[in-house]
């Protein structure tokens, strides 16, 4: 788990198989990814990260280790 993640982090998290990449965003309000809700808040904020292939994706702190 990554306690206070801040854009340019290396971080890993799981989705089919163990993904890397870097934080490029903090998310503090609800928005749409790729057809889904990302349901952040200022109380409970989504990193957004990046592969190094270019793939982007939404996950809470605790879903992120860090490289």
């Amino acid at each position: 788990m990554v306690k206070s993640p801040k854009s340019g982090d290396r971080v890993s998290w799981k989705s089919r198989r163990r993904a890397h990449g870097k934080i490029f965003r903090k998310v503090t309000a609800p928005m749409r990814m790729k057809g889904h809700k990302v349901a952040a808040s200022p109380d409970n904020p989504e990193f957004l990260v990046e592969t190094a292939e270019g793939k982007r994706a939404a996950y809470k702190a605790d879903a992120l280790t860090k490289d």
